[in-house]
């Protein structure tokens, strides 16, 4: 994993790649192809909404796009932890800092909600 970014678009993007990446890395069982598939879904919404929410049209569009931005780091965290639980301890440090960083971005996107009300 590359150190944390601070554009945020960047941010989100290597999240999203990094999901990828773990996912390569794990057994290739009926269930971890199907989590991964909600995890690949989650995880690059989380970046694509966040662009949207930097072009659009009005502040509701914006706080809606910043609202899914942010219910997906969550559910990415959701998926991760199914992930986590069903596969060998192996790859638990790995999982544990993806996990660390949908929280995080979580928590990004919840402060900009706050500051743009």
């Amino acid at each position: 994993m590359e150190p944390k970014k601070y554009d945020l678009e960047e941010r989100t993007l290597q999240f999203a790649i990094d999901c990828r990446l773990f996912l390569k890395k794990l057994p290739k069982t009926i269930s971890n192809i199907e989590d991964g598939k909600q995890l690949v879904k989650s995880s690059g919404s989380v970046g694509a909404n966040y662009i949207e929410a930097n072009e659009a049209l009005s502040k509701k569009d914006f706080n809606y796009r910043i609202k899914i931005s942010r219910k997906e780091s969550k559910e990415s965290v959701f998926w991760l932890k199914i992930i986590k639980a069903t596969n060998s301890t192996e790859f638990e440090k790995l999982n544990a800092v993806l996990i660390q960083e949908a929280d995080e971005l979580k928590k990004i996107f919840s402060a900009i909600l706050e500051k743009s009300k």
